[in-house]
């Protein structure tokens, strides 16, 4: 497929050429033809001139200047027309008609006035012209031929003025009518297709441009398995050089690249049959896999044979993504109606077991060893109590109002916090970049969210650590494909720690998933639930040799309803 001329490329003032099936040709097609017929009529008018130059010199010499004044101003109007590209008026069509009738008249003077076999180029030019002018630039024309037909016949033949001479000029001042009601008619013909052309091509120009900038792959294969037609974000998906593989076999790469995408079509080349909704696996050329979602129509061809068919896919990482966030926020609030409703039931009767064993440890009859044995159970106990209480704080995660908060100043506070923790190492550097970022939220849960990811990457590290957290404004262009957030704000939290274990990276957030000895896998539970209640998302990247980066997009601004 030929790339299309975009508008701001195209040239302002391109010669439009005739296309197939057109009423009538384009006006400078029409002149050009004309300027060849008054060309081919003066030659042939000189040569005829130069063979009678011995016998009547003052007539050829009045046909040599007539045929040299037709040369220059056909030279003149073909250089107006195609090199400056000048849209010919009336003024300059009559003059050319002039020119045209003066030719005409020239040639019948010289083979003998009304009995010259030549009267009917009059109703050639007539005709011509007609087409070409409007009714009354057109009856101008007509009458200027019949008077000059008349004059010449009259004051240099007028032997001729017989009965055929007047049914000649009769026929000249008939034709012009008829002629023109017929000129009128194509010439709306003519516009009207020209509309309907012009409509057409931008039509297309618009499909093209929208086939060629859309994020979605599009690419159709003929029924001979050739490809037909490819846009860029298909070429990029596939890996395939555009302009080479158009026109040449292209199923086999894609059964290379992926399965489904080959069965649609293959299954529509040999059936007919479409795809309406599938997915499949897509091998990149960067070696990675990644799903997509494909559909596929196929197209009839007028004459019979097999069918082509057009398949449109897209790379759905990012949705599935989101649907696996999805998935989790709602494991989460089931894990955090569980965890609710356990700790209430365990936490009473775990205080009455503690109070308990306090009161028998300071007995007169407990020993040594019961007492020791009764500060175990209360150091236990309190321990289980700390736990119980962050099952709590887990199932507690709600966003109790929302207010503008600046996010920058919860970070400056989220690392003064967590610099004073002991397991924040004395070797380890925490900052805060950017600059102020307001958003609408719950202060508190907010700074429950940045605090559980700092304690995440200094307790990943126990040593020298560097941390930093980044607030600013970010852009739609930012979030992953399928996301829809107004006014998107960002805070991420960089650290250059040893990165999450391969073998939890893909349940990170479900609650008691930890990779740290003693930890209890309900931190980045919290961030998640957190991030939620605030209509955001969480997106991680880690990796050995780069550490660990959270990333966090929240709207700026809660409508009402969304809040309650």
């Amino acid at each position: 497929m030929a790339e299309p001329v975009s508008p701001s490329t195209a040239p302002d003032r391109a010669p439009p050429k005739r296309a197939p099936g057109r009423v009538l040709p384009n006006q400078r097609t029409l002149l050009s033809w004309i300027f060849a017929a008054r060309l081919a009529v003066a030659v042939a008018t000189l040569v005829g001139a130069s063979l009678l130059w011995t016998e009547t010199p003052d007539l050829a010499f009045l046909v040599s200047v007539s045929v040299l004044l037709a040369f220059t101003v056909t030279v003149y109007g073909w250089w107006a027309t195609w090199v400056r590209e000048i849209v010919p008026g009336v003024g300059f069509l009559l003059v050319q008609a002039v020119v045209d009738l003066g030719v005409v008249t020239t040639v019948v003077h010289v083979t003998g006035g009304g009995g010259s076999p030549f009267p009917a180029l009059f109703v050639v030019v007539i005709a011509a012209y007609a087409i070409l002018m409007p009714a009354w630039a057109g009856t101008v024309t007509t009458l200027l031929a019949a008077g000059l037909y008349f004059a010449d016949s009259y004051w240099a033949y007028p032997q001729t003025l017989d009965l055929s001479f007047w049914g000649q000029v009769a026929v000249l001042v008939v034709v012009f009518p008829i002629v023109a009601a017929l000129g009128a008619r194509l010439r709306r013909a003519s516009l009207e297709q020209d509309s309907l052309q012009t409509e057409l091509k931008r039509v297309r120009l618009e499909a093209d441009e929208i086939l060629r900038s859309i994020r979605s792959g599009v690419l159709t294969v003929d029924g001979m398995g050739r490809l037909a037609f490819i846009n860029p974000t298909a070429a990029r998906l596939l890996g395939v050089d555009a302009e080479a593989q158009l026109g040449h076999p292209i199923l086999d790469l894609l059964q290379e690249r992926s399965i489904e995408l080959w069965t649609a079509l293959t299954a529509g080349i040999r059936n007919g049959k479409k795809v309406s909704r599938a997915e499949g696996a897509l091998a990149r050329p960067d070696g990675f896999a990644c799903p997509i979602g494909l559909s596929t129509t196929t197209f009839e061809p007028e004459g019979g044979g097999l069918p082509s068919v057009t398949a449109l896919f897209a790379d759905i990482t990012d949705s599935k993504q989101l649907q696996e966030l999805h998935l989790r926020a709602q494991r989460l609030e089931a894990v955090a109606a569980l965890s609710a409703s356990l700790a209430h039931e365990i936490r009473n009767p775990l205080a009455s077991i503690r109070s308990s064993v306090e009161q028998l440890s300071r007995s007169a009859r407990a020993d040594d060893d019961e007492r020791f044995l009764a500060q175990l159970i209360v150091r236990e106990t309190d321990r289980l109590s700390r736990l119980l209480t962050q099952f709590l704080d887990f199932s507690r995660v709600r966003a109790s109002r929302f207010v503008p908060v600046d996010l920058h100043e919860v970070a400056v506070a989220a690392c003064q916090l967590v610099r004073e923790h002991p397991d924040c190492s004395p070797g380890a550097t925490l900052r805060v970049e950017g600059g102020s970022t307001v958003l609408d939220g719950d202060e508190d849960l907010l700074h429950r969210v940045v605090t559980n990811l700092l304690l995440n990457a200094v307790q990943s590290s126990r040593g020298a650590i560097d941390v930093s957290i980044t607030t600013r404004r970010a852009s739609e262009n930012d979030l992953p494909e399928g996301c829809v957030m107004e006014n998107p704000v960002c805070i991420s939290v960089q650290d250059s720690g040893p990165g999450i274990p391969a073998e939890i990276r893909e349940s990170l957030f479900q609650p008691f998933v930890t990779g740290r000895p003693g930890g209890t896998g309900l931190g980045l539970a919290i961030v998640q639930r957190g991030v939620e209640a605030h209509h955001g998302l969480v997106l991680v990247d880690s990796g050995p040799d780069r550490g660990t980066t959270f990333t966090i997009y929240m709207p700026a601004r809660i409508r009402t309803e969304e809040a309650a």
